[in-house]
């Protein structure tokens, strides 16, 4: 499993081959690690989904799993496992 790669920023086109796009808007994207490809930048475990947003702000509902955060420059990433 390789680890994400998130520095300086988190590109989606580095990470093609192993993520699996789910939801996009201006600011945000949805993605799946169906097959673990990647590894946690947190924890380094292998993790279902991550969120990267360029929000200032977000909220969420209630996760029924461990999460981890990632923080680039300018991207927040939530990763769930």
């Amino acid at each position: 499993m390789q680890q994400l790669t998130i520095d300086p920023t988190f590109d989606i086109h580095d990470h093609r081959h192993g993520l699996k796009l789910v939801k996009e808007d201006r600011q945000t994207l949805l993605l799946d690690n169906p097959d673990d490809v990647f590894a946690c930048p947190a924890c380094g475990k292998a993790f279902n989904r991550l969120f990267v947003s360029e929000r200032q702000t977000q909220s969420f509902g209630c996760p029924d799993s461990p999460v981890c955060l990632a923080r680039t420059d300018t991207q927040m990433l939530v990763l769930t496992h």
